[in-house]
């Protein structure tokens, strides 16, 4: 691809010039003059700062410069606004997509239904269990409208919302009553969107909350014990409130799109059985307490359809599974035909809620956004799924995300332009080391977030040398942030960066230190003639082992890693959401002295194991994202070496390739750009350790633009293992780079140190520096932008590989 700003003169390019232009003239005004006047150069305007509403509810000074090379001339985003004016006397609650003079260009046909569910009544099901009320569903779908109001210009009229609020102390959610997720409301909004929404328009529906099992209404259908499963109204605590069946969802979602509708559908939500160990405050389950079938009795007519048009359009909808009661692995509905679907676990899983950034959201919702912000809307459902996969099945076990439906086409529909994310620097403040940035929480941002600050008057963002600095938002305004700078780039100074220069957002960084919490075994798990109190202090008084790589938790900080005692006296390492971490072994008992020292150790490993999974070039600019194409086959059951290769698909894109021992696949990696790169590929495996597994006897294996290689592997477990996961990890790079920084022993083996001396190109000196040292490392987070972003990307697989697992 072609990188270099288009030659033919357009609207971005006058742009640039103009707001060039406007700059100079701007410096030639003493502040005395006009010490009010600013220049937005993000929307090429001028605006009275001081008059700019601090609680707007729209996404302010939000936009975007690009290169027009490659752009459809009938673009439906937001690309080549701009205009002069002031928004004195706006009103604060406008509804528009905030850019301040001329209406910003809106997506019309682009239709959004988001229900967020916190608030629950009191109330007790049938097992005396209930549903415990929320803290992050609201949260999630207020920021996924502040996405889709500030990156696709939908319009807040096309954005319909249903949220139940949880105020602390109060007996009833905060909105108006006609807003509530009631059942009744669901579905005439269902109604109303369909309705609203002509052929071919986007539609996407967004639900956090609880999700249920209650006792089928259609038993001639799915059998006497047959189970429903569910969204939960906020008022399921009345026994005459009806649940949103299944069969009801799939109903009104085949009438989206048999009326010609692109439809999208995320669930952050589960409906397991089974009670989750130790979750204590850092996580909430999306379901009932102990996950039991409701058997409450309840009002079984439907307000979306007759119980035969329900169940005629089941039964087609499920005419290609084994029978009408096993549906999908997510568990909620039969295969999508005609829409996708992204839905939070597997259907015998947990959908979890925890802190992310210091604000509660569901993991799934979380994820999702952040990846969209990493690939930009036009992203296919495979590849943000891909993403959204790893990040949260990292943190949570027990929680595999899953997509079923059209996962090649994009999340967001077909033909949607991506403009890049930037806002202006508003103010420099040289004493204090920050400037202060025309975005904040009603753009969706998050304490955190990180930007890259570009020369004013930037047009093309792919010139990554020309960046000054990177900053991250240390306060956050309603629509102006302060950020610190956190890093000057090249031999550019503070004073380099002037008002109005555009900040690029930045994807998440890498997480380096982990935080650990010591948690006292419930009263029922506690080992007799053990003193679990002395034992968890043996832990922290070991955490000095750990070199700076981990640190206990403090205040109300959430943590990565838990550490407790179980039954047998025996230290345990748990996830965030409190389930015991499979395959670590041997077990480290109490009684023994070095136990606690060989905790933090393991501790110490699995920070750094998942610092490499985490591993990604963070930069939404560099010229070899996407470049590199990863895929995994299956070879025939009696495959052995010398065989024609028959590469075989795996069924089921959103879904963990699972291959029994002793498998043959093969991995396919091919070179999309335009460039010749080195690739090498490291294998992250359920013992723990990483090694680099191609090619074998050289450090990198060059792959010629358009072509491609082929990797046969076979798989295998440790010894005593029933069931692992391994992650193949690819990595391409201009330059030919040591992977060698990155390989890390099985648990308990010694990781020997390196020689960071021996690192040569600028990305082997930033692995040696951040990912390879002994000692702590040198922040706690690292973002990778500034290191040679343009010259590397990196791709990855994961598969499962179990014990006479049937792949026939």
């Amino acid at each position: 691809m072609n990188l270099t700003t288009s030659k033919n003169w357009s609207i971005f390019s006058v742009r640039a010039v103009l707001t060039t232009v406007i700059h100079q003239l701007r410096l030639l005004i003493t502040p005395k003059e006009n010490p009010s006047l600013t220049t937005n150069i993000w929307h090429s305007e001028t605006s009275m700062a001081s008059d700019r509403p601090e609680d707007r509810d729209d996404a302010g000074g939000r936009g975007s410069t690009s290169r027009d090379s490659g752009r459809p001339p009938n673009r439906g985003d937001a690309g080549g606004r701009g205009s002069t004016s002031r928004d004195l006397g706006r009103p604060p609650n406008r509804g528009d997509a905030g850019g301040r003079g001329e209406t910003l260009k809106q997506t019309p046909n682009f239709h959004a239904l988001l229900i967020g569910i916190d608030f629950y009544f009191p109330h007790k099901l049938s097992d005396e269990s209930y549903y415990k009320s929320l803290g992050g569903c609201v949260r999630d779908i207020n920021h996924v409208e502040a996405f889709l109001k500030n990156r696709l210009q939908v319009p807040q009229t096309q954005i319909l919302k249903l949220t139940a609020s949880n105020v602390e102390g109060s007996t009833k959610p905060s909105e108006p009553q006609e807003m509530w997720p009631t059942y009744e409301n669901m579905v005439a909004k269902f109604k109303e969107i369909t309705e609203k929404a002509q052929p071919q328009d986007q539609v996407y529906i967004h639900y956090s909350g609880h999700g249920g099992r209650a006792p089928t209404t259609s038993p001639k259908l799915k059998g006497e014990d047959g189970i429903d499963q569910s969204l939960v109204p906020t008022d399921i605590s009345n026994p005459e409130t009806r649940y949103l069946r299944d069969l009801e969802l799939a109903e009104l979602l085949q009438k989206m799109v048999d009326k010609g509708l692109v439809v999208t559908v995320a669930l952050d939500s589960c409906h397991s059985g089974g009670a989750a160990r130790n979750i204590g405050d850092d996580c909430d389950i999306r379901r009932s307490e102990t996950g039991v079938v409701d058997t409450t009795p309840r009002p079984t007519d439907s307000l979306v359809a007759s119980e035969d048009e329900l169940a005629q359009t089941w039964k087609r909808l499920a005419q290609n599974n084994q029978n009408t009661r096993n549906v999908t692995s997510s568990g909620w509905l039969p295969e999508p035909k005609g829409y996708t679907l992204l839905a939070a676990c597997r259907d015998n899983e947990s959908a979890f809620e925890t802190d992310f950034d210091g604000e509660r959201h569901g993991a799934l919702t979380y994820w999702m956004l952040r990846s969209l912000e990493k690939f930009g809307t036009g992203v296919s459902a495979k590849t943000l799924h891909n993403r959204v996969f790893a990040k949260v099945h990292t943190q949570f076990e027990k929680q595999t995300p899953m997509l079923q439906g059209e996962s090649d086409r994009s999340f967001f529909g077909n033909n949607l332009v991506s403009p890049q994310f930037t806002v202006p620097v508003i103010q420099v403040d040289l004493e204090e080391n920050q400037v202060q940035l025309n975005a904040g929480q009603a753009h969706g941002l998050r304490k955190g977030a990180e930007f890259a600050i570009y020369p004013s008057g930037t047009a093309d963002f792919t010139q990554t040398d020309q960046r000054l600095a990177l900053v991250k938002i240390t306060q956050r305004g309603a629509v102006n942030s302060w950020a610190t700078i956190t890093q000057m780039l090249g031999e550019n100074k503070i004073e380099d960066i002037g008002d109005g220069a555009p900040a690029l957002l930045l994807s998440p960084s890498v997480k380096l230190v982990r935080k650990i919490r010591l948690l006292s075994p419930e009263e029922q798990n506690q080992p007799s003639g053990i003193d679990y109190q002395v034992a968890l202090q043996a832990i922290e008084s070991a955490m000095p082992e750990g070199k700076g790589w981990v640190e206990l938790v403090s205040g109300d900080e959430t943590a990565d890693y838990q550490v407790s005692i179980n039954k047998l006296g025996e230290y345990e390492i748990l996830d965030r959401a409190g389930i015991p971490i499979a395959n670590l072994r041997p077990a480290l008992e109490v009684s023994n002295p070095n136990s606690a020292i060989s905790v933090v150790k393991r501790l110490v490993h699995l920070s750094k194991y998942h610092a490499n999974i985490d591993l990604d070039n963070h930069d939404p600019m560099s010229p070899l994202k996407g470049k590199i194409e990863v895929e995994l086959f299956a070879l025939p059951d009696d495959f052995e070496p010398g065989d024609p290769e028959e590469f075989i698909p795996f069924n089921d894109s959103g879904n963990v390739p699972t291959l029994d021992v002793g498998q043959f696949a093969c991995l396919y990696i091919r070179n999309k750009s335009s460039l010749p790169l080195n690739i090498t590929v490291l294998a992250i495996q359920p013992d723990w350790s990483i090694k680099k597994l191609y090619p074998t006897g050289v450090a990198f294996q060059t792959v010629d633009s358009g072509k491609e290689v082929k990797w046969r592997i076979k798989t295998s477990l440790p010894n005593g293992y029933q069931e692992g996961t391994d992650i193949l990890k690819v990595f391409a790079t201009i330059d030919g780079t040591s992977f060698d920084w990155l390989e890390l022993p099985a648990l308990d083996k010694p990781i020997q140190p390196k020689n960071a001396g021996k690192a040569t190109t600028p990305l082997a000196k930033f692995l040696a520096k951040f990912l390879a040292s002994e000692e702590a490392p040198p922040t706690k987070n690292v973002n990778s932008a500034a290191y040679a972003s343009e010259e590397w990307t990196t791709e990855q697989i994961k598969l499962v590989v179990k014990k006479g697992f049937n792949h026939g």
